[in-house]
């Protein structure tokens, strides 16, 4: 699934954090950048809670839940 700029996002699981974005939390998708391996995305987030804090896919889990 493809991320942009403004995208509403949920998370769903994000397994590798000592202080986790919890499931079911929403944010708006700041920017889209490649990860340190081919296969992965970084996405920069702001959270609703007020946290600023990415997104790593693959391990972490999101869905979209509103287009930009």
């Amino acid at each position: 699934m493809l991320f942009n700029q403004g995208d509403r996002i949920e998370m769903v699981h994000m397994p590798d954090d000592p202080n986790p974005i919890r499931p079911g939390a929403r944010g708006t998708v700041r920017e889209v950048q490649r990860g340190f391996r081919p296969y992965q995305l970084v996405l920069s987030v702001q959270w609703d809670n007020g946290r600023t804090l990415s997104v790593v896919i693959p391990p972490d889990q999101i869905v979209k839940v509103e287009e930009a």
